[in-house]
This record gives structure tokens, sequence and C-alpha cells, in this order.
């Protein structure tokens, strides 16, 4: 899966501590795993990362990295990005905008 990340969300993952910032890359290799197979063929994302869809911003989601001290979520949205293949033409493919990152307070602008 491919990612951008918007000006708040890079704010936001500065003021991490390096070990929320480890928590957030594990939860993320297995969020773009999941995100392929829901790309492909609709296969829901794994409960533990808690993705839904976050209430009052339509078309936002949110997913949990993690459950203990503090509270870790991260906002998103699908985006599509402009690829170019090896003989040069461009084609449209499906891409996770990261919004925001960080504890419930997110959910304010997500």
């Amino acid at each position: 899966m491919r990612f951008i990340r918007s000006e708040s969300f890079k704010a936001d993952y500065r003021r991490l501590s390096e070990q929320d910032k480890e928590l957030v890359r594990s939860a993320v290799t297995e969020f773009s795993a999941a995100c392929d197979r829901f790309v492909s063929d609709q296969t829901p994302f794994p409960s533990r990362l808690r993705v839904k869809a976050v209430k009052g911003a339509p078309g936002v989601f949110e997913m949990t990295w993690s459950f203990a001290g503090p509270d870790g979520r991260a906002t998103w949205d699908w985006a599509d990005v402009q690829v170019m293949d090896d003989s040069g033409a461009t084609s449209s493919v499906p891409a996770v905008r990261w919004r925001r990152i960080g504890d419930h307070r997110i959910f304010r602008q997500p």
C-alpha cells in the first residue's frame, strides 16, 4: 500500500515518543498488508487494528496502534496516486492518506 502523509500527521508524528513511534511502525506493517487485502477483495481489516469510520467526518477512518497508555490512534482516508510503469504509462492506484496521529485529541480535527 502506498501512503501519503498530511502536514498535520507529520507534526503529530514528530511529537510521539520513540516508544510510540516503534508501536506505530509495527502496526503500520500489519495495516499496510490489510489495506492491500481490502483493496484486492474487500477482506475485512483485522479486529485488533480497530479500523472504523470516524463519526462526523465522512470518508475519514481511524486505526488503533496502541491500547495501553497512551491510547494510540491514527486517522486516515483513501486517496489515489499516479504511478508510472516501466513503459512510461501512468495509472491511478489506491493509497492511504494519513491525516492525524496521537491520542483521542486528534478527533477534534480528524
